[in-house]
């Protein structure tokens, strides 16, 4: 194909526009740091046991200082920690453990990392995969009805990708505000005990037509979602507070998040924040500037922005 058929916007524009703000990563923005992985004598998914405490102090020393290698721009520790879901932490976590273990030098430990497959970052993929079509009646959504894009967002409350994310996609709405609305889906994540509470809360806000304001609640407090603060949220923005309990306790909105679960499933969703751009699975970056740059070619292009933008990014390549 000519690439010149990316019209005005430009191949050569569209790859580094998309490339500069992106990193190597998928989906997730860096979350902010916890403060325990640099002290922390245990990490998710890493088996210490049979290993002597000379051994398991080696293992914590080269996992603190040792950066992962999928794009999160976190340590490994601190991957592991944040994102226990993480492949690559958990395998580079593993190899080097196996080293240690063997009575094999620090160096030897980092050699045999890197030299795994998971010791350099992930193939960056296509920026947004074939559309699918994802069930979203009854949904929150903001933006116009006519919108000629639609953005579906599987998301956690809990989760601290998720909240960092939350700003760059509301400006995009105001970058966007004829063009652009987005749909809601909860997708709470099983490491995080918090979130399917967080999860009925909004949706027994959203009975009340506040979901919106109990979503900018829920992210701005993320760290702590108990029972009695969310239930002081709901009282904040004045909603009938015995029908919220009784809408949040619900079997009805219980299987609400249960089916928005298994729509994320069988869309391919691996984790959140997720976003679909008009059907399509968005790959990169959640940032404003990448996201522009697929929004731009999706309204110049509607429904082939995918060709468009997986093509400028094999021709970067």
């Amino acid at each position: 194909m000519n690439l010149r058929a990316l019209s005005s916007l430009g191949i050569a524009v569209l790859s580094a526009a998309f490339f500069l703000t992106s990193g190597l990563s998928g989906q997730q923005p860096k979350a902010p740091a916890t403060k325990d992985w640099k002290t922390s004598e245990s990490l998710p998914g890493v088996d210490m046991t049979g290993l002597t405490a000379a051994q398991k102090t080696k293992l914590l020393k080269l996992l603190r200082e040792q950066a992962c290698t999928c794009g999160c721009d976190m340590k490994l520790a601190e991957c592991r920690i944040v994102d226990p879901k993480c492949s690559y932490s958990a395998s580079l976590a593993q190899v080097m453990l196996t080293a240690i273990k063997e009575g094999r030098s620090d160096e030897d430990a980092i050699a045999a990392a890197k030299a795994s497959q998971f010791g350099h970052p992930p193939d960056p993929g296509k920026i947004l995969d074939d559309p699918i079509s994802i069930p979203v009646a009854g949904s929150p959504v903001t933006g116009p009805a006519n919108a000629p894009i639609t953005l579906v967002e599987f998301s956690d409350f809990q989760c601290p990708y998720c909240a960092v994310a939350t700003p760059a996609i509301e400006e995009v709405l105001r970058a966007y505000p004829k063009q652009v609305k987005l749909i809601f889906k909860e997708y709470p994540l099983e490491q995080h005990p918090q979130a399917p509470l967080a999860a009925s809360a909004a949706l027994a806000a959203f009975k009340q037509n506040k979901f919106w304001e109990m979503h900018d609640l829920l992210f701005a407090n993320n760290t702590r979602l108990s029972r009695t603060n969310i239930l002081g949220f709901a009282n904040k923005l004045g909603l009938d507070m015995k029908r919220f309990e009784s809408d949040m306790n619900s079997t009805e909105v219980h299987e609400t998040v249960i089916r928005d679960v298994q729509d994320g499933d069988k869309a391919g969703v691996e984790g959140t924040p997720t976003l679909f751009v008009n059907g399509q699975k968005y790959n990169g970056p959640i940032s404003v500037e990448a996201l522009k740059v697929v929004l731009t070619t999706e309204l110049q292009h509607p429904g082939a922005a995918s060709k468009y933008l997986n093509q400028a990014q094999q021709a970067s390549n």
